[in-house]
């Protein structure tokens, strides 16, 4: 299995950067996000609800057939045991649902891309290795069924992430969730851009649909 580059590590290993302050290392690692989160991330995190509620109907308006197709995946309540992704190469197919302000689609599927879970120090990396637009951040096992993501968003031909609270505008916080035997989603809402809700589907290797 490919490494994921070293400049990412470091930066993503740089997270603890948040707000000034420095990592808590008295505290177990899946608890550390509490101390690194943004309050504008802490919102985006306890109304996940609220973004599902405003964001599915207008995409099943737009496209009901692909929102059942893909079944859990769009269902809100679907989060099972073992959240956390074991580590390897994935592909990851994004869904925007809902629209940020008029104009906008209310549903787009983007095509699948390469990435990976790997580590970085003791705690365990999400990052998307192609696109346009690629999540990449921390992940915090908070619970056996829910896994808590803080990351950045790398944009266009850029090889480094930002760290972590540098720019809210890039800043990205989810929850990861096993939906299926070999099969997980990373649930970002309120994004900053387009979307009300994005949804990642991450399945391994080039496994398609493996409900």
């Amino acid at each position: 299995m490919k490494r994921i580059a070293l400049p990412v590590l470091a930066a993503l290993a740089l997270a603890g950067c948040a707000k000034g302050g420095a990592l808590d290392f008295e505290a177990p690692p899946e608890m550390r996000w509490r101390a690194l989160v943004t309050e504008q991330d802490r919102d985006r995190l306890r109304n996940w609800r609220k973004a599902w509620e405003a964001a599915l109907p207008q995409a099943r308006l737009a496209d009901a057939a692909t929102i059942a197709r893909e079944g859990a995946l769009f269902q809100p309540d679907q989060a099972m045991a073992n959240a956390m992704p074991p580590q390897g190469d994935y592909q990851c197919r994004t869904f925007k649902l809902g629209a940020k302000r008029p104009g906008l689609r209310t549903f787009t599927a983007l095509p699948a891309v390469n990435c990976r879970v790997g580590r970085a120090g003791e705690v365990p990396v999400l990052v998307t290795l192609d696109g346009v637009q690629r999540p990449m951040g921390r992940l915090y096992a908070e619970t056996e069924a829910r896994v808590v993501f803080l990351g950045t968003l790398e944009l266009g031909d850029e090889n480094v992430p930002l760290e972590y609270s540098r720019d809210a505008l890039r800043d990205i916080a989810g929850y990861v969730e096993r939906i299926g035997t070999r099969r997980w989603r990373l649930v970002m809402p309120w994004p900053a851009f387009e979307s009300q809700l994005d949804v990642v589907e991450l399945v391994p290797g080039g496994a398609r649909n493996p409900n």
